[in-house]
């Protein structure tokens, strides 16, 4: 009998702090991520490691700052399109290595030319989309202006057409059918399902939409993809029961950045920035160094070991969960190169986590968090317009929204994060530029 935890590792898509439920939605509700959340850790301080796509999907499989793990940027959609160098460990090839079956429904964003692709990084099968986005209902990336449109859904490399399909139960399906093969296979397993809602298009069947008939069209949309998720996660969560290994699975869910306001949310040509999405009380969105672009919802689940109703105020990231899945499975991390902390510890005892810094990046933008004080250098809201200022300085405890820039009040501690922020971009770019960038093509 296997006595190995099994893992769960849950991501969405453009996904912004204020919508679930459990972290402070009141318009709409999420029960099955909302019982998760109760039945173990809910995060109210977890921050993507970027405000975009691929970089934080890469952080979340590596353990790494993006920057270190070779993905800097979103990438792009072409099948010649390179992504995550395949000589970088993942949590997939390290539980693979020690005896985990390893799957993956959904997203994946990392690559799509040969050698970037989810079985060159250590899933032994993966069900999903390459590129950024895709049509939910086609299949269709359409997204990048340099190429025709580009049908993007596959099984195992080997493209297949669900023409009709929604994709986030596309997905789901996916998800149940790998725990079912884990529990033939008697393997302990690591899943990862990476949904791609809410990213636009913003696409729901009419049940869903039926659901929220009160909302006004923009937000209704919104509920209704999160709602799918969210039955999603239910029917995950209810399969991994009926399979007998709910209590020894850990559940991670959290998205890969705040919510967009691109132009290309709208479906009826209007050009104004899109406001379905919301970050709760912080400002920026996606694409934005403040807090709205990168703090995100962050569950935990796992009944055999953490205790329910946690509320973690701690700053926690996409990068600590591969250090977290690999101590919790046992798996030796000492060889390993990872900048994400450990959490185990911390979910089953309550043991506090040492401090550190967490650092960001996005273009010109740098960003820098230790303890309560949170550095901005060059930090747009909005990412077609300038910065909103070069050196922006807030104190999180007492101003979350980052609405007054204390930099010229607090020379001495802005002198101290700024000189931290900017030797960690200096060491980011030289490595940049010695190591992964004569891969981009």
């Amino acid at each position: 009998m296997n006595t190995q935890p099994n893992f769960v590792v849950i991501l969405t898509d453009d996904h912004g702090y204020g919508d679930l439920s459990c972290m402070g939605s009141q318009d709409f509700h999420t029960p099955h991520l909302d019982a998760l959340a109760a039945g173990g850790a809910r995060f109210t301080s977890f921050y993507a490691n970027a405000p975009v796509s691929s970089p934080t999907r890469a952080a979340l499989l590596t353990g790494r700052y993006p920057g270190n793990a070779g993905v800097r940027s979103i990438l792009r959609g072409h099948r010649t399109s390179t992504g995550l160098p395949s000589s970088v460990p993942t949590f997939a090839r390290a539980l693979r290595d020690a005896g985990y079956f390893t799957a993956m429904s959904g997203k994946w964003h990392l690559g799509l030319a040969d050698g970037c692709r989810p079985r060159d990084h250590g899933f032994d099968q993966w069900f999903g989309h390459l590129a950024g986005c895709i049509d939910f209902f086609s299949h269709i990336f359409y997204w990048d202006k340099s190429i025709d449109p580009l049908h993007d859904l596959w099984d195992n490399d080997k493209e297949v057409w669900r023409n009709g399909q929604y994709m986030t139960q596309l997905i789901t399906e996916r998800a149940i059918d790998y725990i079912r093969q884990a529990k033939a296979r008697q393997q302990p397993f690591v899943l990862y399902v990476a949904y791609n809602a809410p990213h636009y298009p913003m696409h729901a069947p009419r049940k869903y939409l039926d659901r929220f008939p009160h909302l006004s069209p923009e937000r209704r949309i919104m509920a209704a993809m999160i709602s799918a998720v969210d039955d999603g996660v239910g029917d995950i969560v209810a399969e991994l029961e009926r399979q007998g290994v709910g209590d020894n699975t850990c559940v991670f869910f959290t998205s890969d950045n705040g919510p967009s306001r691109e132009t290309r949310n709208w479906l009826d040509g209007r050009t104004d920035p899109y406001y379905g999405g919301t970050t709760g009380p912080f400002k920026g969105h996606k694409f934005s160094l403040f807090e709205g672009g990168l703090r995100v919802p962050g569950i935990a689940n796992f009944p055999r070991r953490f205790s329910p109703g946690q509320v973690i105020d701690t700053p926690a990231a996409s990068m600590d969960i591969m250090p977290t899945l690999l101590a919790l499975a046992g798996v030796d991390a000492r060889d390993l190169e990872l900048n994400g902390a450990d959490l185990s510890g911390m979910l089953t005892q309550g043991a506090p986590l040492p401090p550190r810094d967490l650092f960001f990046e996005q273009s010109n933008q740098t960003a820098l968090r230790r303890g309560p004080w949170k550095l901005v250098l060059n930090g747009r809201l909005v990412e077609t317009e300038g910065p909103v200022a070069d050196v922006f300085l807030a104190n999180l405890d007492d101003d979350p929204a980052e609405s007054r820039n204390l930099a010229d009040s607090h020379p001495e501690k802005l002198g101290d994060l700024r000189a931290a922020a900017e030797s960690w971009r200096q060491a980011i770019d030289a490595r940049w530029t010695a190591q992964w960038l004569p891969l981009q093509t």
